[in-house]
């Protein structure tokens, strides 16, 4: 826990410094792509990559896994064993370098065909300098991608897979050029192999080579100026995307009367209003990334229309035919197509009449299964534990021409490293957000009784298994609490949490962020626990004890001893509760009687006196009346929302991660027995001994030097989590 805690520390630190910004990108894997090259330059040999072997493996897990059809006489070669002469570019990076191979990451090329369209956008993810020349081919490239809030440099060697005699995956119409091949390739480094890419959404390929933000409009429910956003898109630089929905699994693929693809992802890469018989005619061009396969109708490249425009201007438009690229009127566009996703490359081109930037912030969080993963406002009894995230919007807008006094802001939700779990059988799961009005401390995390009062003033317009729910909103200025969830309970993932706000505000984690676990713990030790009744802090005289706890002492302590009083340790304690029939246990544990045992031991005899034992007896007789208090179906056992029921009932306030470490600490299957319910009790407990002991001066914060944190390590203070 300490290393974990440690590199937390470690990671805020670089990312204050800049490290993951475009400037500064995180090496993946940890490698350096300069002394790599450097490297084999030097010693004449070509790089292999050992993280990403050129094996069965990497291809994938199910349809592309070792052994399967689709693999059989798959080779891996390099560029220059394929041609004689192979170029990283040729006469710059085009739309037309991006053809689709055997891999259905259509969503994928259509991204990386609009990447081609902003040279400064390409080169920050191609980097330049990169070739096949003799002097300065080692077998090696690297790509610069955006993850989950920050931009990682993705090694790669130039393996890649070939079956007879051909590139399996994309390709560039020029044979001798392999910029496109070799990026896809970093991407599935980055996934984890290649058929994790198959399927997905084009938003997901844009925010990933821009870090932007995106936007997806519902052609059938389009708004009224959706021309004047794609133009505005478009000139800014946008990557913008369209598919047309599948009503079944026989739709996939299936092309339409008018050569048009269902399922696939298509690049928009235009928009311009022609003359046409004397009447202004808005037409939008389209891209297919397969190159071939083109809309056929009103205004393709055959088509009659043309006609009737402006030859000059016809010439313009229509420089190639049978590349994958076509023109359609736009009312046709919002007749054949289903979506639109459009990514915006900085934040403020998101505010479609304004220049001016938008203030962003981003949180990293997660769902685990009975500590955080509450599912939706349908599950009341537990949606409170979800994170939790305070924004306070301070300034509306600037618009002349809206009378409504509100502040715009957006809230994207984005599940993190789902494509790399695919081959462990998971997907992506539901998500959306809540947000509710709140005017309270900032540390507080709302409970139940505030969620079952109040309804939310804005959510996520659905639940959905994407990789990203976003949202644009309008509120009246004020404080607001944003809850991501799952749509059900228990369901675990890692997220991040983007708020971008038009104007000035503040945003907050709705509970206490401390830099390491011992200050974590302040907050818990000075505040609350101390308050609770599950920690006795009382004197026992040999008068208090009565004859039958004597003799009950006397029959564990034996006489092994010539303590006055005898001594009980650890071994002897074991079965000391064996004899309640309603709970699910055959006795402490090992573990739990060496802690209680150290817990209570004053002389560091490992052993526990008359005195020393009866007051662990009532406090293991305290704790035990509330595991059956909150032990609410009396099944024997606590399950982890009981327990934190009971935690937060005696007023202990938790940072979200703590309960999570808890639960993974102490839960089996998230059902906590009375023993496990016992041994999280003493450590807490012994965590709260030790920091009032290095608080001398009650001021309710601690310094730790090398030593103490040691001395720490070694009294297991830190194994409460």
């Amino acid at each position: 826990m300490l290393s974990g805690t440690a590199e937390r520390l470690q990671k805020d630190r670089q990312q204050a410094s800049g490290l993951g910004s475009v400037q500064q990108a995180v090496r993946y894997l940890n490698q350096d792509y300069n002394n790599i090259k450097g490297l084999r330059l030097r010693t004449g040999t070509l790089f292999d990559d050992p993280t990403f072997p050129a094996e069965p493996a990497s291809l994938g897990f199910k349809e592309l896994a070792p052994g399967s059809v689709k693999t059989r006489g798959v080779e891996w070669k390099r560029p220059p064993e394929l041609v004689d002469n192979p170029q990283f570019i040729v006469g710059g990076a085009t739309r037309t370098d991006i053809c689709q191979g055997a891999l259905g990451d259509c969503w994928l090329l259509a991204a990386i065909g609009s990447l081609t369209l902003n040279e400064q956008l390409l080169h920050r993810v191609v980097p330049h300098g990169q070739s096949f020349s003799d002097d300065d081919y080692a077998g090696i490239f690297h790509f610069q991608i955006w993850q989950f809030g920050e931009w990682v440099d993705v090694v790669i060697d130039d393996r890649l897979p070939v079956k007879d005699g051909e590139l399996l995956f994309v390709h560039s119409a020029e044979k001798a050029e392999f910029w496109s091949a070799l990026l896809e390739k970093a991407y599935a480094k980055l996934n984890g192999s290649y058929e994790a890419l198959s399927g997905g959404s084009t938003t997901e390929g844009f925010e990933d080579f821009t870090g932007g933000v995106a936007e997806m409009y519902e052609l059938k429910k389009a708004p009224r100026d959706l021309h004047r956003i794609i133009s505005k898109a478009l000139e800014r630089g946008s990557l913008l995307g369209c598919s047309i929905d599948i009503t079944s699994a026989f739709d996939m693929e299936a092309v339409t009367f008018k050569k048009l693809v269902k399922g696939h992802a298509y690049s928009v890469t235009g928009i311009r209003q022609v003359e046409h018989q004397g009447q202004p005619q808005r037409l939008i061009r389209i891209r297919n990334p397969w190159g071939q396969v083109e809309w056929t109708g009103a205004w393709s490249d055959s088509s009659s229309e043309w006609d009737f425009v402006d030859p000059a201007e016809r010439e313009e438009l229509l420089q190639k035919k049978e590349d994958g690229e076509f023109w359609m009127s736009f009312q046709e566009f919002l007749r054949q197509f289903s979506r639109l996703e459009i990514c915006n490359l900085t934040p403020d081109a998101l505010s479609q009449d304004s220049t001016k930037s938008w203030n962003t912030v981003m949180f990293e969080g997660g769902w685990r299964r009975g500590s955080t993963a509450g599912g939706c406002r349908n599950h009341p009894n537990t949606f409170w534990i979800n994170p939790q995230y305070k924004i306070h919007l301070l300034e509306e807008d600037d618009d002349p021409e809206d009378d409504e006094v509100a502040c715009s802001f957006l809230v994207a939700l984005m599940q993190k490293d789902r494509r790399r779990f695919r081959h462990h059988g998971h997907d992506m799961q539901t998500i959306g957000f809540a947000i509710y009005e709140f005017c309270g401390r900032p540390s507080v995390h709302m409970k139940k009784d505030f969620f079952l009062r109040h309804s939310s003033c804005a959510r996520s317009e659905t639940f959905i298994n994407l990789r990203e729910v976003t949202s644009r909103l309008r509120l009246p200025p004020g404080e607001y609490l944003i809850i991501p969830s799952t749509f059900e309970p228990s369901k675990e993932a890692d997220f991040i949490l983007r708020v971008f706000t038009e104007k000035q505000s503040e945003t907050q984690r709705g509970e206490v962020k401390c830099p390491n676990l011992l200050l974590l713990m302040v907050v818990m030790v000075t505040q609350t626990l101390l308050r609770l009744g599950l920690f006795l802090q009382e004197d026992v005289s040999e008068g208090d004890i009565d004859e039958s706890f004597r003799s009950m002492f006397a029959q564990l302590s034996g006489d092994v001893s010539p303590h006055p009083h005898g001594l009980v340790w650890c071994k002897t304690m074991k079965p000391i509760h064996t004899g309640h029939r309603d709970l699910q246990t055959d006795g402490f544990s090992m573990e739990s009687c060496r802690s209680m045992v150290s817990l209570m031991d004053k002389d560091g005899s490992a052993r526990l006196g008359l005195m020393e034992f009866q007051i662990l007896w009532n406090k293991i007789r305290k704790w035990l009346g509330i595991f059956r208090q909150f032990d609410l179906d009396k099944s024997g056992c606590m399950n982890s929302y009981e327990m934190r029921l009971a935690l937060e009932n005696g007023g202990v306030t938790l940072n979200n991660r703590l309960y999570q470490q808890l639960v993974a600490r102490y839960a089996d299957n998230e059902i906590i027995d009375f023993d496990n319910f016992t041994c999280c009790l003493i450590k807490l407990e012994t965590m709260c001994k030790a920091f009032q002991e290095l608080d001398e001066h009650r001021t309710e914060m601690i310094e730790l030097n090398f030593t103490e944190v040691r001395w720490s390590c070694d009294i297991r203070c830190i194994q409460v989590v």
